[in-house]
């Protein structure tokens, strides 16, 4: 089995596991788990909020007006939803689609970070406040960060982090929807990028004792699931 067969094996797991998750209280008002789904092998990775009412009927991410202009942005970079994947910081809806409350991100936040360490994503984009916060361990709102590349360590893994306003923010106002597009004109670049690598203070990797620097890059303007995973 190669290895991106074995992962993908391993992400179906962690999706049966994910299926029957109990760990907090949205486990009693879901329809369905909405785990993920698109290439378990894909350099891109994306990350929003939280299922919202049509995800949660089918299981499945961004499958409402959002995930359509998603899938515009997308084409609009020469690439496929079948070529990236996309998840949610949340994994089953929050009643009324309200905000995901602390004690709900930390349940899922392991299943987030299994699904980082087993793609193994070369991009992250985080769409929305909530995703950006999480993932960059930052408070500062997606207005302020939106469009400048960073690097973190996510689920074990140094990836190049784009802050995104979430698509939803695009349908709502126009100059949002600009700056969508303008944002994901920079993700063919960072594609093109080898993996990011840590910055040690005090010597090389090996020696390092300190933990890594996080370095962020200065922007110049501003079913059957193993088929969810197929690559």
């Amino acid at each position: 089995m190669s290895d991106a067969e074995s992962r993908r094996q391993a992400l179906v797991e962690v999706y049966n596991q994910a299926s029957i998750c109990e760990r907090c209280p949205l486990s009693e008002t879901r329809n369905r788990v909405v785990f993920g789904a698109g290439n378990a092998d894909a350099d891109l990775m994306f990350v929003g909020e939280a299922p919202g009412a049509e995800e949660d009927r089918q299981g499945l991410p961004f499958v409402g007006r959002a995930g359509g202009f998603l899938t515009e942005l997308l084409e609009g970079i020469g690439l496929r939803r079948e070529d990236v994947f996309i998840a949610n910081v949340l994994k089953c809806r929050p009643p009324g689609n309200r905000d995901p409350q602390p004690e709900e991100i930390d349940s899922c936040r392991p299943y987030l970070e299994k699904q980082v360490e087993l793609i193994h994503p070369k991009v992250i984009g985080t769409l929305g406040n909530f995703s950006t916060k999480l993932l960059t361990a930052n408070p500062t709102g997606i207005t302020k960060v939106r469009g400048t590349p960073q690097e973190h360590l996510i689920g074990g893994r140094f990836v190049h982090l784009l802050p995104l306003f979430h698509p939803a923010a695009g349908l709502r106002t126009p100059r949002v929807a600009e700056q969508l597009r303008e944002d994901f004109r920079q993700i063919p670049d960072l594609l093109a990028q080898p993996f990011p690598e840590p910055v040690m203070r005090g010597g090389s990797a090996g020696e390092a004792e300190e933990p890594p620097v996080l370095r962020s890059v200065d922007r110049e303007v501003e079913p059957d699931q193993m088929g969810l995973f197929g690559g």
